[in-house]
């Protein structure tokens, strides 16, 4: 497989992989090995595989936020913030009502 096309193979996979920072460290690494890439494009390889890496993964938490809070405006579930605002209201009251 040309360089290249394993480069291209790898960096659109970063977005799919669910592995480690460590894990896809180690895989630019061997792949760096088994190419006889130069010092300077190693280190530019391995860069935009974490730049790619760092991006799909905050993409992901993104997505996964999102779908957790459709996912409770949907089911009707008060979130934390809702909850506290009706724990001061709670408490408000009560103090008015001792007045």
């Amino acid at each position: 497989m040309p360089f290249a096309l394993m480069k291209k193979v790898m960096l659109t996979g970063v977005g799919l992989a669910l592995k480690t920072q460590s894990e896809m460290e180690a895989i630019a690494k061997d792949i760096i090995k088994q190419t006889k890439m130069g010092e300077e494009e190693g280190k530019k390889f391995i860069a935009d595989i974490m730049k790619k890496y760092d991006k799909a993964k905050t993409d992901m938490e993104k997505k996964i936020q999102k779908g957790i809070a459709d996912y409770m405006a949907s089911a009707d579930i008060a979130s934390k913030q809702e909850l506290n605002a009706l724990k001061k209201e709670v408490n408000n009251l009560k103090k008015a009502r001792k007045k």
